[in-house]
C-alpha cells in the first residue's frame, strides 16, 4: 500500500453528477463506503436529462427514493405526450404520441412507471440521501492524477477552493466523469460509433404568455419544425419557465457568441408562432449529441460508467438511464467482491453485460432522432433505416410491438424493449442463449436467464398489502421455488456453506408458503418454470439461472451454480 495517504476508501467515484450520485446511492445501499469527488461547486443548475424510464424508476423504488423523486417531479406529473408541428399557433400540430402508457399496458410489466424529472431536481434528492449511506461527497474537488497497482488505486485530488492537494487510496475507482472523460483518456481507451450527430444550444427562458399559447396541451417536448425557426420546446413548470433547444451548426462557422439574447428571443417567437411573446432569456448551455461507445469499460481496478462509457442521442432519454443502470450493475458486483463473497472475476462481467447494451441502445437512440426529426439532426440518407416505424409511445403494448414494421429500427421492438427488455447473453448468467440479440424484437420478460426477472404481485401470509417480485431484489441473490420442494432448504444450507447473502422464498397458497400470488396468479407460468423447478435472481433483479425440473441433489446444484457465478472456484 502507498505511504502518505490522506484518505482510505473502498471506492472512489470521480464525477458527482447524475450517474456518479446514483453509483453512490447503490453502493451505499450495499453498505460500501466511498468518496465522490466532483470538480463543480454543486449539482446541475440546468434542466436537462429529464426522462426517467420505468426500469430506472424500479431501481429508485428498490433503493427507497422513488417517492422523493416523484415529489420533486410533481409539477410535470401530467405531461405525457410528444407533439410536433410547424408552430404552436397554426393548425398543423400532431401528436407523435399523446400518452406514454395508453391503456395502462405497462402495469403488466412493472410496479413502477415512467417519470419526468430534470437532472437539477433529482440530483439534490440523491445528495440528501447518500451521506447517511456512507458517502463522503466532495464538491469543488478535482481529480489531478491516478495510478493503480495490484492492490488498489492511488489518486491525487485538489480542493479547488483552497488549492490543497490530498492523496486518496481506494480499492477501486469508478469514472463517471462525462463524455470527455479524463480517466478514459488516461487509460487510453478508444471509442467506436457514428461520432457527432448534431449540436444544440439549450436556452432557458421565462414567459408568462406562453402558457396561454400552449393551453391544455401537456407535452413532454414539442418539436417545432418551421424551416427558419426549428427547435424543441420543453416545459419546466407549465407556467412561466421553459427550455428551448435551438440547432447550432459549428461546422458552418456558427459560434456560441452568435446566440445573442436578441437572436434567441426572435427565434423562439418565430418557432412558437407568437411575434409578441414575452421572452426573458435566463441561461444558455451548448450540448452535443453523439453516438460513441468505449471499446472497453475499464482497465484493472478502474471502471467507466455513464457518459464516460457511452454517448447517445437524447431522443428517447436513453443516455442517462443507461448510465444509471450501468451504476446499478457495477455496484452489486463491487460490493460482492469487496465483501469477500465473490472473486475478482465477477467484475469482468460488467463490461461483458453493459457494453453490448450501450451499443444497441445508442443505435436505437440515433434511429429515434431520425423518426422524430430532431431539430439540428441531419442523418446521412445512406444510413437511415429503410423502414422507420411509426413512433410508438414509451411503453407500447405487446400487440403494438408485435405489429411494428420490421425495418432496421422496427426490429428493436419499441422503446420499452430497449429500456427494460434488454438481455445479457453473456456475463454473470448461466443458461442464457448467447445467440439471442441484446435488444429483442418484442417485449419478453418471462424468467429467461439474462433478462430482468418478471414482475408479479405477491403477499405474505396474513399480509393484505401485495409487494412486487421486483421489491425482493437488491442486497442478495434470491431463489424462488414452490412450497413443498427441497429448493428453499437447499438454498439456506448453501448460503451458510458459502457465507453469502441468499434469500429463499417458497411461493404457493399452502401453509408452508412464504409468499402467496395475488389474484391467484401462477408464479411458475410467469417465470417460465415448473412446480418442481426454481429461479435464481441476482441482486440487480436479473435472472442468473433457472431450472424447470426437480434434481437429485438441489444443494449440490445450487452450490455449483453460485460458485461459478461468483468466481468462487
Amino acid at each position: 500500500m502507498k505511504e502518505n495517504v490522506d484518505h482510505h476508501v473502498p471506492v472512489l467515484i470521480v464525477g458527482g453528477s447524475l450517474v456518479g450520485l446514483c453509483t453512490s446511492l447503490f453502493l451505499g445501499r450495499h453498505g460500501i463506503g466511498h468518496m465522490v469527488v466532483e470538480k463543480h461547486a454543486g449539482t446541475s443548475m440546468h434542466p436537462r436529462g429529464r426522462g426517467i424510464n420505468v426500469r430506472t424508476m424500479e431501481l429508485f423504488r428498490v433503493a427507497d427514493v422513488e417517492d422523493r423523486i416523484r415529489e420533486a417531479a410533481s409539477v410535470l406529473a401530467d405531461n405525457h405526450g410528444i407533439l410536433q408541428g410547424g408552430s404552436l399557433t397554426g393548425d398543423d400540430q400532431e401528436w407523435l404520441f399523446e400518452q406514454i402508457d395508453p391503456g395502462g399496458a405497462l402495469a403488466r410489466f412493472s410496479p413502477s412507471s415512467w417519470c419526468l424529472c430534470s437532472q437539477n431536481d433529482i440530483e439534490p434528492v440523491l445528495m440528501s440521501v447518500t451521506p447517511s449511506l456512507g458517502a463522503d461527497l466532495r464538491f469543488s474537488t478535482e481529480l489531478l492524477s491516478f495510478d493503480q497497482d495490484p492492490g488498489g488505486v492511488t489518486a491525487i485530488v485538489k480542493d479547488r477552493d483552497t488549492g490543497e492537494h490530498s492523496t486518496v487510496r481506494a480499492d477501486y475507482l469508478v469514472a463517471a466523469d462525462g463524455p470527455r472523460s479524463p480517466v478514459r483518456e488516461e487509460l487510453r481507451i478508444g471509442q467506436s460509433g457514428s461520432g457527432d450527430l448534431f449540436h444544440n444550444v439549450s436556452i432557458t427562458f421565462r414567459s408568462r404568455m406562453l402558457a396561454h399559447v400552449v393551453g391544455d396541451r401537456r407535452f413532454i417536448v414539442c418539436y417545432l419544425t418551421k424551416p427558419d425557426a426549428d427547435g424543441a420546446l420543453l416545459p419546466v413548470d407549465n407556467s412561466e419557465r421553459w427550455v428551448f433547444h435551438a440547432p447550432w451548426h459549428p461546422d458552418r462557422g456558427e459560434t456560441l457568441e452568435d446566440f445573442t439574447d436578441e437572436r434567441c428571443v426572435e427565434h423562439i417567437r418565430r418557432a412558437v408562432g407568437a411575434p409578441d411573446l414575452d421572452v426573458e432569456i435566463t441561461g444558455k448551455a451548448p450540448w452535443h449529441a453523439a453516438e460513441r461507445v468505449a471499446e472497453r469499460y475499464g482497465a484493472g481496478r478502474v471502471f467507466l460508467a455513464g457518459d464516460s462509457a457511452h454517448e447517445m442521442s437524447p431522443t428517447g432519454a436513453f443516455g442517462s438511464n443507461t448510465g444509471i443502470q450501468d451504476a446499478h450493475n457495477l455496484a452489486w458486483k463491487l460490493a460482492a467482491v469487496l465483501n469477500g463473497t465473490a472473486g475478482p472475476g465477477l467484475l469482468q462481467t460488467y463490461e461483458a453485460e453493459r457494453l453490448p447494451v450501450a451499443r444497441a441502445t445508442g443505435e436505437r437512440a440515433s434511429a429515434r432522432s431520425a423518426e422524430h426529426s430532431h431539430p439540428g439532426y441531419e442523418p446521412d440518407p445512406e444510413i437511415i433505416p429503410e423502414a422507420v416505424p411509426a413512433p410508438l409511445p414509451l411503453s407500447e403494448p405487446e400487440a403494438a410491438a408485435d405489429s411494428a414494421p420490421r425495418g432496421a429500427a422496427g426490429r428493436q421492438g419499441g422503446v420499452l424493449s430497449v429500456a427494460m427488455g434488454y438481455r445479457y447473453p453473456r456475463g454473470a448468467v448461466l443458461g442464457a442463449d448467447p445467440e439471442q440479440p441484446v435488444v429483442p424484437e418484442r417485449m419478453r420478460l418471462c424468467g429467461e436467464p439474462g433478462t430482468r426477472a418478471p414482475h408479479m404481485w405477491l403477499c405474505g401470509p396474513g399480509d393484505p398489502d401485495p409487494k412486487s417480485t421486483v421489491d425482493l431484489y437488491e442486497r442478495s441473490f434470491v431463489l424462488l421455488s414452490s412450497e413443498d420442494t427441497p429448493w428453499r432448504a437447499a438454498a439456506r444450507s448453501v448460503a451458510d456453506q458459502l457465507g453469502l447473502p441468499l434469500d429463499a422464498y417458497a411461493i404457493g397458497a399452502g401453509p408452508e408458503a412464504d409468499l402467496i400470488p395475488a389474484n391467484g396468479g401462477d408464479w411458475t407460468e410467469v417465470h417460465g418454470t415448473t412446480r418442481e423447478g426454481a429461479v435464481l435472481v441476482r441482486p440487480d433483479g436479473f435472472v442468473a439461472w433457472r431450472s424447470s425440473q426437480a434434481v437429485a441433489d438441489p444443494e449440490a446444484v445450487l452450490h455449483e451454480v453460485l460458485t461459478t457465478l461468483l468466481d468462487r472456484a
